[in-house]
């Protein structure tokens, strides 16, 4: 059992007392021991100070997967700083509001994303740097009582501070800002602190027999939960090594799990569609690695089924969200049930309540799924209202609905938002998707409700076929496969047929935008 640091600097630096000339991170052509990412982080824990960050201030990281984003990410709490994380395909909106929401004073970007935030940059009074990961980065145009400057400069130019403060940060302290995906109204700010992120990696590392031999293969986005909050986080913990990857690509891993050095594959149900995709064009399969993940949204049985058939492995599929990080979790070792996410993971607790009354409900019954323990959020950044409503007690609300086993494994029904309510019956969304998606026709569904003058709300299912069918497949045999295997009020009303489902970067289908597109047809 790992002992728990008070802090992910403290996890960090016991890592490089422990392995300081042990590989920690493998990027393109570079490579850091432990003591090389420790310089690094610290000259940006030197530059921020010196530039003027001062303890509990709030820095973006807004850029891709890079060495300067893990080191700029220590070198911040180094600094006794906040992160906010901005996700990479946020645009002029989203950016004004997250900066501003979080008074953001340094914005730690690259030059990709550095248009974008030209845009909005003015309008940001609190924000007084911006710096530019670039080695040709040249600042175009006049900014009021900004400075921008590209990365080098900033490092070099910025007086060294050769004493950092020497009061070591303690687990209450807020590490970081996550906000949410805003699907009804504007995106919420969790404050993870630095207890709730260490909580949650001594368990996801026990639970999952993470060790300092583990080379964890990473091509998931930093600026999630995920990728950050478990896998970094996690490496940084049992001194294990971390291959980052600017982005997924599956021809690429799948080249790198032949190499043999990968132990951990960390991953989304799209990124395990497309090894699929990829492993059939292939004559090699890779040997077998210790552990491959899946997260942030549903992975299907058949997604499951077909892996396990083509790499010999089955994948083990996990619960989490930005407020709690890491909440459940199939086993390591026992049955890895499909279509269900597990247990709690060690030191944490789950139960079913019912909607109405929020008294916990019986094994088998459906209802919102709360969570207790040292990996829940602190709340939401000046937003009291919000984090009053999102606890009963000590149990957080997570949203999801889903329901518990006789022998405790839960699995998820949907969000509760996105349950629909049809003649007075309660509709899961997930249930009848689960059954569409067995239909030999259908490549992908998103099942939501819209409104109707005597159900309140229809079942309304959008369908991607599958190519090859495309032209067999129309509403009345969807509505008929439905019937045969789901109970009456649980058939769509409506089948809408669509050439693709929007999705975020990590593949979740965003419902909020079908639902806004059709109720504008209505």
């Amino acid at each position: 059992m790992h002992t728990r640091p008070s802090s992910v600097v403290e996890a960090f630096t016991t890592s490089c007392q422990r392995y300081p000339q042990k590989l920690v991170l493998l990027f393109e052509q570079q490579q850091y021991s432990f003591a090389q990412l420790n310089t690094l982080a610290t000259r940006w824990a030197s530059s921020l100070r010196a530039a003027g960050l001062r303890a509990g201030e709030r820095v973006a990281l807004f850029q891709e997967n890079s060495p300067t984003f893990i080191a700029a990410y220590l070198g911040i709490f180094m600094a006794r700083g906040i992160v906010v994380l901005i996700n990479t395909q946020y645009r002029q909106t989203e950016l004004r509001h997250m900066l501003s929401d979080a008074g953001v004073r340094m914005c730690i970007t690259d030059a990709e994303r550095w248009p974008e935030l030209q845009y909005i940059v003015n309008d940001m009074p609190l924000l007084d740097y911006v710096v530019v990961h670039s080695i040709d980065f040249l600042p175009e145009g006049q900014y009021d009582a900004l400075t921008v400057m590209d990365e080098a400069t900033f490092m070099d130019q910025t007086p060294r501070v050769e004493e950092l403060d020497p009061v070591p940060l303690k687990a209450t302290d807020i590490a970081l800002i996550g906000y949410t995906s805003g699907t009804t109204g504007r995106s919420k700010g969790a404050m993870l602190t630095h207890g709730n992120l260490v909580a949650n990696s001594v368990a996801v590392t026990t639970a999952w027999q993470w060790s300092a031999e583990d080379c964890l293969l990473l091509t998931l986005p930093l600026f999630h939960i995920h990728g950050l909050g478990v896998g970094v986080i996690g490496s940084f913990l049992t001194g294990s090594t971390i291959d980052l990857r600017r982005r997924f690509d599956a021809a690429d891993v799948y080249d790198t799990l032949l190499q043999g050095q990968t132990t951990m594959f960390f991953g989304v149900p799209t990124m395990y569609t497309r090894l699929i995709a990829e492993a059939q064009q292939r004559d090699v399969r890779p040997a077998s690695i210790r552990l491959y993940v899946s997260g942030s949204a549903p992975l299907s049985q058949q997604t499951f089924e077909e892996f396990a058939e083509l790499f010999g492995q089955q994948i083990l599929e996990r619960y989490g969200m930005t407020e709690t990080i890491m909440n459940l979790t199939n086993p390591y070792e026992g049955e890895r049930r499909p279509g269900t996410v597990g247990l709690p993971f060690p030191g944490q607790a789950a139960r079913i309540v019912d909607m109405q009354t929020r008294q916990p409900l019986a094994d088998g019954e459906t209802g919102e799924i709360q969570v207790r323990g040292p990996h829940v959020f602190h709340g939401y950044w000046r937003n009291r209202e919000a984090t009053a409503t999102a606890f009963d007690g000590d149990w957080f609300n997570t949203g999801d609905l889903g329901w518990r086993s006789d022998d405790g494994y839960y699995t998820i029904s949907g969000r509760a938002r996105e349950l629909i309510i049809s003649g007075g019956y309660n509709v899961y969304p997930r249930e009848v998707e689960d059954v569409l998606l067995a239909h030999p026709g259908i490549a992908e569904v998103a099942v939501i409700g819209l409104p109707h003058p005597d159900l309140g709300e229809q079942v309304v299912v959008v369908v991607v076929p599958q190519p090859a069918l495309h032209e067999t497949l129309d509403t009345q045999e969807v509505i008929r496969w439905c019937r045969e295997r789901l109970a009456s009020y649980k058939k769509p009303q409506q089948v809408l047929f669509s050439a693709h489902l929007p999705r975020n970067i990590l593949g979740k289908i965003q419902k909020h935008i079908l639902k806004q597109h059709y109720e504008r047809q209505e």
